[in-house]
C-alpha cells in the first residue's frame, strides 16, 4: 500500500490476524490533564498494545520524548511484541493527533510496514465498534533496531538547512504560536519561529472528524510549499510535525525529515534566533 493510512473497515477485517500488530499511541491534547494510559485502561481497540510516547525516549535528556537510542527502542518495541516483519497499524484517541509520532517512530527505526488508522478511535468508536478494557499481554520478540538518519533531524542540522536555504522547514504550530502573539505552553520557551521557516498548522490537515484530509484537499493546504524540495517539519516537541510528514506522505513524500527537538529546544536556547510575526 502506497497511502499511509488504513480505514476502520480494513483494520475490523483482520483483528486477529497474526501478522498484523495495533497499537494504541494516545497522548492528551496540549492543555489537557492526565496519560495517554488513562484512555487505554477506558477502551482500546481489540489486542491493542499501549506505546507509551514519554516513556519510550531518550531518558538522558530533558527534552519530551526525544527517540531514544536504537538499541533501548529496540528492548522496548520487542517487550511490545512489534516484530519489524509485521504490519503495524498505529491510532490513537483524539483522530489523528499523536499516532503519527509514532508512525515516524517506527519507520525511523527501520520497520517498513507501518500504518496509521485513519479517523483513530474516534472514528471506530463512532461506527460502533468493539472495545477492549483489559490490558494486552503482548509476546515478547527479539528487535534489532536501526536507525534510518535520513527520517530525523538535529539542532545543528535544521540551522544549516535554514542558512543555507538546503531545504523547507514547515512549522506545525498554530499561526499564533507561529507568529509570537501568545505564549509556548511550555513557559520557559521563547516565542516566535525559526527564521526561513514555513509555518502549516497541523489542524489544517485534518478534518472536523479526525480524518486525514485527501490527497486533493492537501494538495490545496501545502500549497505554499514546494513539494519537490526538501522538507524538514517541526512543531512544539515533535508530535505534530510527525502530522505534516504523515500528510506528506500521503502526497508521496515518506521521506520528510522530522525535527526531533523542535521548539521546545529551538526556542529554550539563548544561541538561536528567533522572529517574531509573519
Amino acid at each position: 500500500m502506497s497511502d499511509p493510512l488504513v480505514s476502520t473497515a480494513w483494520l475490523a477485517a483482520r483483528l486477529g490476524d497474526p501478522g498484523v500488530r495495533v497499537v494504541d499511541a494516545t497522548l492528551p491534547l496540549v492543555g489537557q490533564p492526565g496519560q495517554g494510559r488513562d484512555s487505554y485502561v477506558e477502551g482500546h481497540i481489540p489486542g491493542a498494545v499501549f506505546f507509551d510516547i514519554n516513556a519510550i525516549a531518550d531518558q538522558t535528556t530533558d527534552l519530551p520524548h526525544m527517540l531514544p537510542t536504537a538499541e533501548a527502542f529496540g528492548a522496548a518495541a520487542g517487550a511490545l511484541g512489534l516484530s519489524r516483519d509485521a504490519t503495524i497499524v498505529v491510532y490513537d484517541a483524539h483522530g489523528i493527533y499523536s499516532a503519527p509520532r509514532v508512525w515516524w517512530t517506527l519507520r525511523t527505526m527501520g520497520y517498513p510496514g507501518v500504518f496509521v488508522l485513519d479517523g483513530g478511535l474516534k472514528a471506530w468508536r463512532a461506527e460502533g465498534r468493539s472495545i477492549q478494557t483489559e490490558e494486552v499481554a503482548p509476546t515478547p520478540v527479539a528487535v534489532d533496531a536501526v536507525l534510518n538518519p535520513a527520517l530525523v533531524r538535529d539542532l545543528d542540522a535544521v540551522a544549516g538547512l535554514l542558512a543555507s536555504g538546503g531545504a523547507q522547514v514547515v512549522d506545525a504550530r498554530s499561526g499564533a504560536r507561529f507568529r509570537g502573539e501568545v505564549p509556548e505552553p511550555r513557559a520557559s520557551l521563547r516565542t516566535g519561529h525559526m527564521p526561513g521557516a514555513l509555518n502549516l498548522p497541523f489542524t489544517e490537515v485534518v478534518n472536523a472528524d479526525g480524518t486525514l484530509k485527501s490527497v486533493a484537499d492537501l494538495k490545496a493546504v501545502f500549497a505554499h510549499v514546494d513539494l519537490t524540495r526538501p522538507i524538514v517539519t517541526t512543531c512544539g516537541s515533535g508530535v505534530t510535525a510527525s502530522v505534516l510528514a504523515l500528510a506528506l506522505a500521503r502526497l508521496g513524500r515518506p521521506d520528510v525529515a522530522v525535527y526531533d527537538g523542535s521548539w521546545t529546544e529551538w526556542g529554550g536556547r539563548a544561541d538561536t534566533a528567533v522572529v517574531q510575526g509573519a
